[in-house]
């Protein structure tokens, strides 16, 4: 008689696809592509009141739509082209948070010409080094930490919007620079 394979265990909001595949292959694991982040960030926005379950749904629309996340390209969508993505099905429809991920290009190439990358400005803020936590699948993660308060405010300051501490927060989870893998999940390396 065979025994079953073990069931793998992961944390606890990874319960179906397409959850189950991005936090088996992306999420906590640490981003240091700037096309990449720019993505990350511009789709945590948009889930802001919404299911990562949505967005997740919507990201290859969100890929075709905002030039795959081209921050220079975005940068230069016009009104014409925002009022174009506001009735694309394929997206969130809400004109805020399209016109703000157009202003987050053009704040993110500033970021880029000021640091070099958006990826050293923002590992700056943990000394390159991801910053990881075990808690325990019963223990309620935080919505967000001084990290994302501090990063938050950075980003506001700098001209970005739809960037409040939590969302930020979640961008830090999904880009490795916050590694919340339950100690009881497979992807928890320490």
């Amino acid at each position: 008689m065979s025994a079953e394979p073990p069931a793998v265990v992961r944390c606890p909001w990874a319960t179906r696809e397409p959850e189950i595949t991005y936090h088996d292959q992306e999420w906590g694991v640490a981003q240091h592509d700037d096309r990449m982040l720019f993505e990350l960030l511009t789709l945590e926005g948009a889930q802001a009141g919404l299911s990562w379950d949505t967005i997740l749904k919507k990201r290859a629309g969100y890929r075709a739509l905002f030039a795959q996340f081209d921050p220079a390209a975005v940068a230069r969508f016009s009104e014409k082209r925002i009022d174009k993505l506001v009735v694309d099905p394929r997206i969130v429809r809400h004109r805020g948070k399209i016109a703000a991920t157009v202003a987050n290009a053009a704040a993110f190439l500033r970021v880029q010409r000021e640091r070099g990358s958006f990826d050293a400005y923002l590992w700056a803020f943990v000394g390159g080094v991801p910053v990881v936590t075990r808690r325990p699948p019963a223990e309620e993660l935080p919505a967000k930490t001084p990290l994302s308060d501090a990063i938050s405010a950075d980003l506001r300051k700098r001209g970005f919007s739809f960037v409040g501490s939590t969302i930020v927060y979640a961008f830090l989870q999904a880009t490795g620079v916050v590694d919340d893998h339950r100690s009881t999940c497979f992807r928890a390396r320490s």
